[in-house]
């Protein structure tokens, strides 16, 4: 598999447009995660995992655990605007290696 180059990715980001929050009711994220939200689960008021698609364009399916007492845990963010933020980083170390930051809906790619 060819990763895009960082120059790419940076520019893909800069140009898309904010990514929202989507939230779900149940424990499990839909089968289909759309193109530019993240997607969470919550059920009864927890909130379980957010979903998304891998923004380098591979189409691979990322589910982050929400849940305290899980490891690895991220946090979620949504500001005032609705831009949605995404605490710690995002890490694939297998396939495409991405490594990026959810900030304010856009995505921040790491060097």
């Amino acid at each position: 598999m060819t990763t895009k180059p960082l120059w790419w990715r940076r520019l893909v980001a800069a140009l898309t447009p904010r990514r929202r929050l989507k939230i779900v009711d149940g424990d499990m994220l839909p089968e289909k995660l759309p193109f530019l939200a993240l997607v969470m689960a919550r059920d009864d008021g927890d909130d379980w995992s957010v979903g998304m698609r891998c923004p380098c364009g591979c189409g691979k399916r990322l589910e982050m655990m929400l849940l305290r007492g899980v490891k690895p845990r991220w946090d979620v963010s949504v500001d005032s605007r609705g831009h949605v933020s995404l605490h710690p980083s995002v890490w694939l170390r297998e396939g495409c290696k991405s490594h990026f930051w959810v900030r304010s809906g856009k995505i921040t790619w790491c060097d």
